[in-house]
Parts: C-alpha cells; sequence; structure tokens
C-alpha cells in the first residue's frame, strides 16, 4: 500500500514532464516551419528585396529556451511571416499595376502622355524606363503623334 501511494505521485511528476516535453517539441517545430517559411518569403522576393530575413538576436552563449521564450519567438517570428506576405503582396500587387499600365501605353499611347514607367517597377532587372514621348519633337506634340520609347540602360558612371 505505500509503494501504490509513492508510485501516483511519480507518475503524475513523469506525465507532467513528459507533457511539457511534448510541448516544447511542438513548440520548437513550430519556430523551425515559421523559421523556413520567412527564408522562402525572402528567397522569392530575391532581387526585389523586399523580405529581409534578419537573424534574430542571439544571447552570448549557447543556451535552453524556456517555455515562454520559445512561445515568444514564435510569435515573434508569425509576425515577421506575416509582415513579409503583406510586403510581397503590396509588392507583387504594385508590378502588376506596372504592367498593366505598360500595356496600355503602348496600345494607346496618345492617352498617356509623357507617362514613364521603369523595369524595377515592373519587377523586370535593368535600368531601363519606358517613355511616352511625342514623335518628332514639338511638331509631333502638336500633330497628336506620340510613341513608346524605352530608354537604352543604366547611366554610365561619372568616374
Amino acid at each position: 500500500m505505500a509503494q501504490a501511494l509513492l508510485a501516483a505521485p511519480q507518475t503524475g511528476a513523469a506525465d507532467r514532464v513528459e507533457g511539457e516535453a511534448a510541448a516544447r517539441r511542438a513548440l520548437r517545430a513550430q519556430v523551425g516551419r515559421l523559421e523556413r517559411e520567412l527564408s522562402a518569403l525572402a528567397v522569392s522576393a530575391f532581387p526585389r528585396e523586399v523580405v529581409v530575413a534578419v537573424p534574430a538576436a542571439r544571447a552570448g552563449c549557447p543556451r535552453l529556451l524556456s517555455f515562454g521564450e520559445l512561445e515568444a519567438l514564435r510569435d515573434r517570428l508569425s509576425a515577421r511571416v506575416a509582415d513579409a506576405r503583406s510586403a510581397l503582396a503590396e509588392r507583387t500587387a504594385r508590378e502588376e499595376e506596372a504592367r498593366a499600365l505598360l500595356e496600355q501605353m503602348l496600345l494607346e499611347p496618345g492617352r498617356h502622355r509623357f507617362v514613364k514607367v521603369a523595369n524595377a517597377d515592373r519587377g523586370v532587372g535593368g535600368c531601363g524606363v519606358w517613355h511616352v514621348r511625342p514623335r518628332l519633337g514639338l511638331i509631333g506634340m502638336l500633330m497628336g503623334w506620340w510613341q513608346v520609347k524605352l530608354s537604352s540602360g543604366c547611366p554610365l558612371s561619372p568616374a
């Protein structure tokens, strides 16, 4: 009978330790998934620098995080992933608008006089800028002759 009384509290303590270990494993798995997702977002937006995956500040020496610290880390990572998703979605929407504007400029240059669309705004590499200009200068402007021109690219460096 004495052994049964002593065995009951030990079983409860073991269950509690086992439950906390399982919860810590689950939190570490969530943190790992969020870090991979943040890295994937940074890679998918690579040339545009929309998402910056800055590593979290580390303590001076290696240590195990407490359960509360793991939860706080998970919450911070979750907020960073949400911010990165929204920034990437906004950038993608702006690029889509710029592509649509360029398409309209090419179809009807007279309706988009002196409008410029940079390649960077469209999510395309290079320094080119699409610009609606009058054909033949002032005469073309007076006659309503408009054309879309692509600049030659990056300017030469002064050095």
